[in-house]
């Protein structure tokens, strides 16, 4: 007997998003705003993508969701990990406080975690580690951001054992636009991925379960969804575990 692909669950991976002005139809105005980028892959590794606006935040929504992916955008406050605005530095720190609250609740849930580019650094900065504001200060060569608009391209290599390495193999590259980069490495988390001058492209927790952070953009490369599919399965184990476990209870009330 075939199953029926469309009436099969489709784990709901949580996507943060920008709230700011934008343009649609004849309108302008506030908007809660995604690169469809980010929709179409979790749609194509077979999620339901849910949007989250950084309005009305609330770190309970975790328990309605399968996943959680924290998108990439402006930079963190630097007020976060203390220290001074770089000049280039543009922060949002409302969508900040979103972020770092859903990125906690999701660790402390155990919920599978996807933090990509900022939500990488977001990442770091929830648990205390800090940024680097300005990668040309310290690599002029850096062509991780070549142009306003324009994506470049970065390789690296993986550490064996991780999720990095399980999904992209010993060595990968990918689309990339971040002026900013890890610096001091938080507690709880271990670099899974670093570019040949060192910049840091991946950070997964040392505690187990399945979250990674990513300085680089998966979610514009949509001929590889390989880390978007690791995390549907994470999310798709997730809640079978999460349904067990309530199986468990009911049945010793």
């Amino acid at each position: 007997m075939s199953l029926n692909v469309s009436n099969m669950y489709r784990p709901r991976i949580g996507l943060t998003t920008y709230y700011q002005e934008a343009a649609w139809g004849v309108w302008k105005g506030d908007a809660a705003i995604l690169p469809g980028t980010y929709v179409h892959a979790v749609v194509a590794a077979g999620g339901t993508p849910v949007l989250l606006p950084p309005v009305g935040t609330d770190p309970t929504v975790i328990e309605l969701l399968d996943g959680l992916i924290i998108s990439g955008g402006s930079d963190v406050d630097p007020e976060r990990y203390g220290a001074e605005p770089h000049p280039t530095t543009r922060a949002q720190p409302a969508r900040d406080e979103h972020d770092i609250a859903l990125t906690r609740a999701a660790l402390t849930a155990g919920v599978p975690l996807f933090s990509i580019c900022r939500g990488a650094q977001i990442l770091n900065v929830a648990l205390g580690g800090s940024l680097i504001q300005h990668i040309p200060d310290v690599n002029p060569q850096a062509q991780y951001q070549p142009a306003p608009g324009v994506f470049g391209n970065v390789e690296f290599t993986t550490t064996e054992g991780s999720i990095s390495r399980g999904a992209l193999g010993p060595r990968a590259s990918a689309p990339c636009y971040h002026h900013q980069a890890i610096d001091q490495i938080a507690d709880g988390l271990r670099v899974t991925a670093a570019a040949a001058d060192g910049t840091v492209e991946a950070l997964e927790t040392t505690s187990g379960g399945w979250a990674l952070g990513v300085q680089f953009h998966p979610e514009q490369n949509p001929a590889d969804l390989r880390l978007f599919e690791g995390l549907i399965e994470a999310a798709h184990n997730y809640r079978n575990e999460r349904m067990e476990a309530s199986a468990n209870v009911h049945q010793h009330v």
